[in-house]
């Protein structure tokens, strides 16, 4: 989407602001389900979903460390400058080849309680570089040959409550769809023709509106503006249709665990636990963390384990984990899941600033006691690079595909149409190891969706190969020709196949495994 039209729809849901202790807020909403037969209970499970933005690149190899590859991943030549050493990086159960950056013990804990599940290698095909370009795909979930006037959550929500704001609120929904904290709403919000969220300007602002502190602000504006400003952000405050709403759920509300302090994202997660627990029925939350783009400096010049990024993982991972603890003493963490998002992650190869360039895929993070998959792919190859880039495994758009069907309980179709096209579901929410996919369960086909070539991962699999094939939408068999590159991987063509949707057939001597793909151009 252009830059001119995204801040014109910005603007336009400037006009419903609300300020939530010193932070904007937006929230969505979708009623959920995990099994497509249980949808009509979505109004009583009433699931919520929480989006944590790591605005500036974040770079992944710092934050989710290839235990395994450590000789590559700390030579001068790689990233010796910034690299976390194997003594320091935090290790995950059941997973010795892969460990967090130290100072996320707080994620550390969720990953090992089984509330967490790490996404690896996510980006999409022909990434971009810009950061308000990048944004504006993770945001819309186009191709990046396409734009959009419309974010991926703003058109399921335009779906589940049609002719917001004007048709709301009601008596079925009182309480906004979605809500942001934050000045500007996030392209993601936007529907097909108004933004489906409210904003909560800051958690200082809320204190006001809910009483919590005199609603009588001083500007930091000298001179005749501040008063001014003042007299605006009163008016912001009190004449939101939401207001009452908001704090009505606010005084209901309650936070029984303990948040760190002076954590910027922390304070926000603590207001938005307090609404839920006070029964507010807005489905989708969106928060962001910003200062990710660590050019330079990433690291102390004495210690990689201290510096500004790990300042922010510490920031993101005390804030995740009190939220969390704070959803479990509520008991409502079955009602809700969180993920993060970042453009773009960061070149594999540090410059010579102590900091990482402007690159492709990197880790993304689901939490919440739905998770089935804590590990979500494999480690990336720090010997397989494409220009300096981190090859993808799985697709954004896969993630969003798994939050919409197996966390809102979207059929297909919503799920289409919501994300422009079928995607493959990532299987966050789902088992790993199957009763059809007994040993070949961990199998990675990536990326996925295709434009040529296409890797299928799994331990020992060319040693068992039989036969590769795929079925077409119509159900026509097209055997293909695999070539081995390692004894666990093998690789195939599809750039001479039409667009679509196809199902591949891989004949083992273990059985028989079959993954949906899809080709795209």
């Amino acid at each position: 989407m252009k830059r001119r039209n995204f801040l014109q729809y910005a603007a336009s849901s400037l006009v419903l602001p609300v300020l939530i202790d010193g932070y904007g807020a937006k929230a969505f909403a979708r009623p959920s389900s995990f099994v497509r037969s249980l949808i009509n209970l979505a109004n009583q499970t009433d699931r919520v979903l929480i989006i944590i933005q790591l605005q500036g690149g974040n770079d992944g190899l710092n934050t989710v460390i290839p235990l395994d590859q450590m000789s590559v991943y700390t030579s001068s030549s790689f990233r010796g400058n910034i690299a976390i050493s194997e003594a320091k990086a935090l290790k995950l159960k059941n997973y010795s080849g892969t460990g967090l950056h130290p100072s996320m013990t707080g994620m550390q804990q969720l990953f090992n309680d089984g509330k967490l599940s790490i996404i690896q290698g996510v980006s999409y095909p022909t990434p971009n570089f810009s950061h308000f370009r990048a944004s504006d795909i993770w945001m819309t979930a186009v191709d990046s040959s396409q734009t959009s006037t419309s974010g991926w959550a703003g058109r399921y929500l335009d779906k589940r409550f049609p002719n917001f704001p004007d048709a709301y609120p009601t008596s079925e929904m009182p309480d906004p769809p979605a809500i942001q904290i934050g000045y500007v709403t996030a392209t993601t919000l936007l529907g097909p023709t108004d933004s489906m969220a409210i904003v909560l300007q800051d958690p200082d602002t809320f204190a006001r509106l809910v009483g919590d502190k005199p609603n009588n602000p001083t500007s930091t504006v000298s001179g005749y503006a501040g008063p001014q400003i003042d007299y605006i952000r009163q008016q912001q405050a009190s004449s939101v249709s939401y207001a009452g709403q908001i704090k009505t759920a606010a005084g209901k509300g309650k936070n029984l665990a303990t948040y760190p302090t002076g954590n910027a994202l922390s304070d926000q997660l603590k207001i938005i636990a307090r609404l839920i627990s006070g029964g507010l029925q807005t489905k989708v939350y969106y928060v962001t963390l910003g200062g990710f783009d660590t050019h330079a400096s990433q690291v102390d010049a004495t210690d990689t384990t201290i510096g500004t990024h790990a300042n922010l993982l510490k920031t993101l991972s005390d804030a995740v984990l009190a939220f969390q603890t704070d959803l479990g003493k509520l008991k409502l963490e079955d009602r809700v899941v969180g993920m993060t998002f970042s453009e773009f992650g960061r070149r594999a190869v540090s410059n010579g600033s102590r900091g990482t360039d402007h690159g492709t895929s990197a880790p993304m993070f689901v939490f919440g006691t739905a998770i089935k998959s804590p590990l979500v792919g494999k480690n990336p190859n720090l010997s397989d690079l494409d220009n300096n880039n981190l090859k993808m495994q799985t697709d954004f758009r896969q993630v969003y595909a798994a939050i919409l069907t197996d966390w809102f309980g979207t059929d297909a179709t919503t799920e289409t149409t919501t994300l422009l096209r079928d995607f493959a579901i990532a299987p966050v929410f789902r088992e790993t190891v199957t009763a059809v996919e007994p040993s070949l369960s961990d199998a990675r086909l990536y990326p996925n969706p295709a434009s040529s070539e296409v890797v299928l991962e799994a331990d020992g699999i060319s040693r068992s190969l039989q036969s590769v094939a795929l079925t077409d939408a119509q159900g026509r068999l097209l055997v293909l020709n695999a070539s081995q590159m390692t004894p666990g991987a093998i690789r195939f063509n599809v750039g001479m196949l039409p667009t679509g949707s196809y199902v591949l057939h891989v004949a083992t001597n273990q059985g028989t495994l079959t993954k949906r793909l899809l080709v795209a151009r």
